[in-house]
């Protein structure tokens, strides 16, 4: 016959057992951003590659510009352009920042489509490190996306007879191309957190691409403008990212004391034309800071 022994309840240890506890990183690091913006860059990319017209299309657009236009105006008189400049040569740079700038321009696309979709919102109550990874994945993207264009147009450039310029001129161009992309795809984004709906931004696009093409040095010179459109096209960030680029095609020697722009108050230099796109990114990217943060709220 068995027996169950009872201990006694003075016997009994009430007291629960102290275990070390588990670290919990309640404050998210730098990895996980950094996880989170490259996760997120990659899903647009299997986008892009699921969906490569846009990137055909992007990479068709220009090299239609430069054929056509360069075969329009094969025949203008030596020296109209400047001296020994066809306006093949003349209009590489004008083709090079304008795709860049269409490209960044669209940036806000996706994010809109994101929102009306209801993505976006799935993103923003999910346990993020940051929402500005959101942001970052969509400049990654287009930043990208503008360097292939950039090097596409380029090649087709030396092609067609442009040259190329040296490798501190390409790193140069490189340096152009991102900070007027990372203005343009600020403004973008912020548009596509501000406006209502995909129409409205289209609309945008739309109403900015060509205006901002034609008041700026990439078709024409300053010195072929009227001079109310020669202060705005020296307004126009276009022109401090075109005048270099076309300043590299044709110095090799160039340094950031050269006068790549006259415009009509001021010389401006290769140096000053670099401040002022960084400038412009800056402003930028204060402008939507604020509409941002509440947004993300």
């Amino acid at each position: 016959m068995s027996t169950t022994v009872t201990p006694r309840k003075s016997e009994i240890n009430w007291e629960p057992e102290h275990t070390n506890p588990i670290p919990v990183n309640d404050t998210p690091g730098f990895s996980e951003l950094v996880q989170e913006t490259l996760a997120l860059t990659k899903r647009l990319f299997i986008q892009l590659q699921r969906r490569p017209s846009s990137l055909i299309a992007g990479i068709i657009q220009p090299l239609m510009w430069l054929i056509l236009f360069g075969a329009l105006f094969q025949n203008a008189p030596q020296g109209l352009f400047g001296e020994g400049l066809s306006y093949g040569q003349f209009l590489g740079a004008g083709v090079i920042v304008f795709t860049a700038f269409a490209g960044a321009l669209n940036a806000g696309l996706p994010v809109m489509f994101d929102r009306e979709f209801g993505f976006l919102n799935r993103l923003l109550v999910a346990p993020l490190a940051s929402r500005f990874s959101i942001v970052a994945a969509s400049a990654i993207y287009i930043i990208a996306l503008s360097f292939i264009q950039t090097l596409v147009i380029i090649t087709a450039s030396a092609i067609l007879g442009a040259g190329l310029p040296s490798i501190t001129g390409l790193g140069a161009i490189a340096l152009i191309i991102f900070l007027l992309v990372v203005g343009v795809t600020a403004l973008s984004l912020g548009l596509a957190f501000a406006l209502p709906g995909h129409i409205e931004l289209i609309a945008v696009i739309f109403v900015t691409n060509l205006p901002l093409l034609f008041a700026s040095t990439a078709l024409a010179p300053l010195s072929f403008m009227p001079e109310w459109l020669q202060i705005v096209a020296s307004l126009n960030p276009l022109s401090y990212a075109i005048e270099p680029i076309r300043y590299l095609y044709l110095h090799n020697d160039w340094s950031l004391g050269s006068i790549v722009m006259q415009t009509p108050w001021a010389s401006m230099s290769f140096g000053g034309a670099i401040l002022v796109l960084l400038g412009f990114a800056l402003i930028s990217l204060v402008l939507i800071s604020p509409l941002l943060r509440r947004r993300f709220a």
